[in-house]
């Protein structure tokens, strides 16, 4: 039971809930009910999740000595803290790479932008997690590309609205995290944080929550006016999840602070659920 649990802790699967970015463009397409857009739509959340997982893997791989030396990433990192062997990890990440090449036989544009996320996941964890802005940036789009491919296995074009939103509201979520791990752990826990002040990222912040809003709102004027109804729900799952920031500390894991608070999940699907019945409404 100790190495199943050290393999999940491994595969990181509460960091899935990241991928539902992939499902956007089936939201917006208003294809919710199409089974052959759905089929597609699921296999690119689950070629994200595998292709996350190997990311996770691979940073584990090069971070296990500096994390073994950290007060808590010894504890729950299996690397780290001798729960997995530098072998198993090896195992884990070619069996995660197998459904990736194989996935370019039923989409080689959503397979290659899986591979992309990726890449840019093996970059970032080398090197440029210690470079600032560029780590921010970084993060903010992995979001992007999820959305991507989201487009991609599906074939329907993406709203130039849409990337703009979603790597707004990504820099919002990365400059929080960072935010967060300055302040709850001090600029010791990672070398970028040296680089930062939480005044500083507060500015982050609040311009990318700023931009998010202002962005979202002209897509909805502009491309998607049936959405309308659903921007009340967006300010909201904005406030409440800076309101846990504030209150419990919860930016620096942003998947914790979803399945933690009930409000933001129901949110969330309210969202969802709104923007899936103005759009199929407006299509039939």
């Amino acid at each position: 039971m100790r190495r199943v649990e050290a393999f999940a802790r491994l595969l990181r699967p509460r960091q899935w809930v990241k991928n539902g970015f992939v499902l956007a463009p089936l939201i917006f397409s208003g294809l919710v009910f199409d089974s052959r857009a759905v089929a597609a739509a699921a296999l690119a959340f689950l070629l994200f999740c595998v292709a996350a997982s190997a990311g996770y893997v691979i940073n584990d791989m090069v971070d296990a000595r500096a994390d073994a030396l950290h007060p808590v990433k010894s504890r729950t990192r299996p690397l780290a803290s001798g729960a997995l062997s530098m072998s198993d990890a090896r195992i884990v990440l070619a069996m995660l790479v197998v459904p990736l090449v194989a996935a370019f036989a039923w989409s080689v544009e959503t397979a290659a932008v899986a591979a992309g996320y990726l890449a840019l996941n093996i970059a970032y964890s080398l090197r440029l997690k210690r470079v600032p802005v560029v780590d921010i940036f970084v993060l903010a789009a992995g979001f992007v590309l999820r959305v991507y491919a989201g487009a991609a296995a599906i074939a329907v074009p993406v709203s130039s609205w849409t990337l703009i939103t979603t790597l707004s509201l990504a820099l919002y979520l990365a400059a929080i995290k960072r935010r967060e791990e300055l302040a709850t752990s001090g600029a010791a826990s990672r070398s970028v944080l040296q680089f930062y002040t939480l005044r500083l990222l507060d500015r982050y912040a609040e311009t990318a929550a700023l931009s998010a809003i202002v962005f979202y709102g002209l897509f909805v004027v502009t491309v998607k006016p049936r959405l309308n109804v659903s921007m009340p729900f967006v300010l909201f799952g904005l406030f409440r999840y800076w309101f846990l920031v504030e209150r419990g500390g919860k930016g620096e894991t942003p998947t914790e602070a979803v399945w933690a608070d009930r409000t933001l999940i129901l949110t969330v699907i309210a969202w969802a659920l709104v923007c899936v019945w103005r759009l199929t409404s407006a299509a039939g």
